[in-house]
């Protein structure tokens, strides 16, 4: 997404100089001014918000200056006791120009050109634009937090009250409600009990309904009659669901088949697939290669013959209903399915925000502003849109998704961090869920660190360390959530306390000079 090359090459230069600093960012800042430009003309035609054109231009700076490599000038600027452009991410220029202002005055009489040091405004402009789109996606803040909570509420949050004003009062800002469960009746309850904690308990919470997008997952299992486990180096073939409707029994039924089997609730994916594409089943926990198209099937058809390449040593169980990914091939789904436009009737009227699940590219934001146009006809304000992030080509798309959607509406990025792991692989997450929130603060949109947060905690009550650390980096997002589970009321006091307390020390990427009384 981030290129990390650039044509020129700064060892070679005498960076001991503050005049040779102040040459190449004066020649980097025209660089990156120019570049901008082209970027951010052609995306003016999609901006209908005038408010959001500052935004834009400072993504495509941002974009612009990340084009190079520039350790080295990082470096070299550190000794002078000037800004190392390593939290320039929400205002590019102004930064650029207080390093090229204050290098100025180290050089002396030495320049002639006059470097105007931007005005203060316009360098913090760009945190509170963020602040601003914030509260615009997740409204008012109702405590002294800075970082948001949202709760993924659970089928009981319908019929019982209690569960949802302890949600609330603990001090979840959203609430989600995932419509790949449950019936516009039941999130109607929820809601109304969502609306009820609000006004006893004196808080503000917004409503997140995420759409469930294409399910592609397993259907039927067969397994042979000796096995019950997927082992490496096992066979398994994968055919066509005959109906998504269908509801597979929980175990793979034993039958006298060679091979494991089952099928593909989304088949025309399978037309897709070619020999040496890999094919992960449930998160991960199995990953195949195909190693035949064309395989004959039982029943006389053809279909995917999958070999295991990593599997757990004592096995892992092929079941039913567990997700399907395919890493390495382009899949032109629409993200909005039959039922999602079904649903989209009721969150369109009901939900503060619209959660968007398998986006990919910015004709997928479109359609849904479009689809909610037509639902939205005499309502004032319709919802926003959180960007669910969960593939590469959405990782690679993220500027042109931001820009049609934000440009627009009020719009958030979630890291849906386990879909995309499996997507980008486990090691390649970590540096690319930097990047996401690098760019959407350079945009001053606000971003959701999601997936199996505290989830031992929220779980068995207890978590572990790793789970807290992993909480404790969460701060650096606007919001963050949490998913159901019994111990969630507990789960909410805690992450409320460990981001109290990071945000004493750290906001976004900059650290906070607190006074230690450690020691």
């Amino acid at each position: 997404m981030i290129a990390e090359t650039s044509e020129t090459s700064l060892e070679e230069l005498n960076l001991d100089s503050p005049q040779v600093l102040f040459s190449i960012l004066q020649s980097l800042r025209q660089q990156v001014a120019s570049e901008a430009e082209v970027t951010f003309n052609l995306w003016k035609q999609h901006i209908h918000r005038p408010e959001f054109l500052v935004s834009a231009l400072n993504l495509a700076q941002y974009l612009a200056l990340r084009r190079h490599d520039l350790r080295s000038l990082q470096a070299a600027l550190m000794p002078w006791g000037l800004s190392s452009l390593g939290r320039i991410e929400s205002r590019v220029m102004p930064n650029l120009d207080a390093v090229m202002a204050t290098l100025q005055v180290i050089c002396g009489t030495a320049l002639t050109q006059q470097q105007n040091r931007p005005p203060i405004e316009s360098f913090f402009e760009g945190s509170r634009l963020l602040k601003k789109h914030t509260e615009e996606l997740f409204g008012m803040n109702c405590n002294h937090r800075r970082v948001r909570i949202m709760v993924t509420l659970p089928t009981e949050a319908a019929i019982d009250y209690e569960l949802v004003r302890k949600i609330v009062q603990r001090g979840a800002n959203c609430v989600r409600i995932n419509c790949a469960h449950d019936t516009p009746e039941l999130w109607k309850k929820m809601i109304d009990h969502v609306h009820r904690a609000e006004q006893e308990t004196n808080a503000c919470c917004k409503v997140m309904m995420d759409l469930s997008g294409p399910k592609i997952r397993t259907g039927q299992v067969l397994r042979p009659t000796d096995k019950k486990r997927v082992f490496r180096g096992d066979h398994i073939l994968l055919s066509r669901c005959e109906s998504q409707n269908e509801s597979p029994s929980d175990e793979a039924i034993a039958s006298p088949v060679e091979n494991f089997q089952t099928c593909c609730t989304v088949p025309e994916i399978l037309d897709l697939l070619t020999t040496g594409a890999t094919v992960y089943i449930d998160d991960g926990k199995i990953r195949t290669r195909v190693i035949d198209t064309q395989h004959p099937l039982p029943n006389g058809e053809l279909g995917i013959l999958l070999q295991v390449t990593h599997a757990s040593p004592k096995g892992v169980k092929l079941r039913p209903e567990k997700g399907l990914n395919f890493p390495s091939t382009v899949l032109p789904l629409s993200p909005l399915t039959e039922k999602d436009l079904s649903d989209l009737d009721f969150v369109a009227i009901h939900a503060d925000i619209i959660g968007y699940s398998f986006v990919q590219r910015s004709a997928d934001i479109k359609l849904l502003q479009q689809e909610l146009d037509q639902r939205s006809a005499g309502k004032v304000n319709r919802p926003a849109i959180v960007a669910k992030i969960e593939t590469a080509i959405a990782v690679s798309n993220l500027p042109e998704l931001i820009i049609h959607a934000a440009g627009k509406q009020s719009f958030g990025v979630m890291i849906a961090r386990g879909d995309l792991a499996v997507e980008i692989g486990y090691q390649r997450l970590i540096e690319i869920q930097e990047e996401i929130l690098w760019l959407c603060e350079a945009a001053h949109v606000p971003v959701i660190w999601a997936t199996q947060v505290l989830e031992s905690l929220v779980k068995d009550g207890a978590p572990s360390r790793g789970e807290m650390t992993d909480a404790a980096m969460a701060e650096r997002a606007e919001c963050v959530m949490l998913n159901k589970g019994e111990f969630i009321a507990e789960a909410i006091t805690i992450l409320d306390d460990v981001l109290n307390r990071m945000e004493a020390h750290q906001s976004k990427k900059t650290p906070q000079l607190r006074a230690l009384h450690s020691w």
